[in-house]
């Protein structure tokens, strides 16, 4: 693991700050003066997320430890987990990211005292249910399906779990369908970045799994009644 800027008080850490969505967030984080720090595998990434208004930090996720993760969240307030590696070649055998990682920065964030947790998941990834037929997409959805499931057992972690339907590109809408179950659909990868921003806003939601497609409510509207606040410590 290499810091490639000098990483200061960090409101936000992104896990995969290269994707398309997390790009999006950081720059909304960004204007709002958050400090995002972006995650990041490569260095030849590093410009976009610069341009996006973030800090970097260079990292393999699928290889790096508990420890160094954890040296990644120190002072954070929130974590959004936004990487992920699609389908590979062996079914049966997710990628590294698409699971461990994910296990292993939310240990990070226990160890490092960061409650908050947002999970950029996919539609479908639910152990309990029926799959496609593809043996790709089940190991894909399986994957995160149990990774989701360990995220939300830990009570240490206030996490949100949010599943997107197939995303397409296009301006944001400024409206999307936020629930429990929306059912099938699509929706803006701009849309999908203003709702996970407004969530790492949120102390915590219920329900702690949300679905989410196209819609006609406005996106403030539609997280507003899912914001649960916390007690307060002591």
């Amino acid at each position: 693991m290499a810091a490639v800027d000098t990483v200061i008080g960090m409101s936000v850490v992104i896990a995969g700050g290269h994707g398309r969505v997390a790009l999006l967030v950081s720059r909304i984080l960004a204007d709002r003066g958050e400090s995002v720090l972006g995650i990041i595998r490569r260095p030849e990434q590093a410009d976009a997320v610069r341009a996006a208004g973030a800090q970097h930090l260079v990292s393999d996720l699928a290889t790096a430890t508990v420890e160094q993760l954890a040296q990644c969240l120190t002072g954070a307030r929130a974590v959004l987990f936004a990487a992920g590696a699609g389908l590979g070649d062996a079914p049966g055998r997710p990628a590294p990211v698409d699971h461990d990682a994910i296990i292993a920065i939310a240990d990070a964030a226990e160890r490092s005292g960061v409650r908050r947790f947002v999970m950029l998941s996919a539609m479908g990834a639910d152990p309990a249910r029926n799959y496609p037929a593809d043996p790709l997409v089940e190991t894909f959805l399986r994957a995160r399906g149990r990774a989701d499931e360990n995220l939300l057992a830990r009570e240490t972690l206030e996490t949100t779990v949010v599943r997107p339907a197939w995303f397409r590109d296009g301006p944001a809408t400024g409206n999307v369908h936020l629930t429990a179950h929306t059912g099938p659909g699509e929706i803006t990868r701009a849309d999908v970045a203003a709702v996970l921003a407004a969530l790492l806003t949120a102390a915590s939601t219920t329900p702690r799994v949300l679905e989410l497609t196209s819609g006609t409510t406005p996106i403030a509207e539609a997280v507003a009644p899912l914001v649960r606040s916390l007690p307060a410590a002591g």
